[in-house]
């Protein structure tokens, strides 16, 4: 199974032999990454969870190739902006864990300006 440095090296690979560095300012990165999001999205508009249940277990391969496409953006953007994205996604679980505590979050969706 590969690490997120060794993705990030393959994609980065994948660009520059195409030449597609270029065209790889933040914000069309960033216009990919809510492009492909809404890829996903499509795989459930429009159905009940019982029909999005059954979905699932016929389109996973499907819903998978949209994730990775938009989790690869992920990747390029956090990569081409110097971020490390394993840490930013550590502080991030640790900044919402002070502002969702389990006390007053659990079994609640309220936004933690509500709670």
């Amino acid at each position: 199974m590969a690490d997120i440095q060794s993705l990030t090296k393959k994609l980065v690979k994948f660009h520059i032999e195409r030449d597609w560095k270029q065209f790889h300012n933040p914000k069309d990165l960033a216009l990919s990454l809510v492009l492909e999001s809404a890829e996903v999205l499509e795989h459930f508009q429009w159905k009940s969870e019982k029909e999005i249940a059954a979905y699932i277990k016929t389109h996973k391969k499907e819903i998978g190739e949209e994730l990775a496409d938009a989790f690869n953006w992920i990747l390029t953007l956090s990569h081409d902006l110097g971020i490390d994205i394993l840490k930013a996604s550590e502080a991030k679980i640790k900044a919402n864990a002070k502002k969702y505590p389990v006390k007053k979050a659990k079994g609640n969706a309220k936004k933690y300006t509500e709670l």
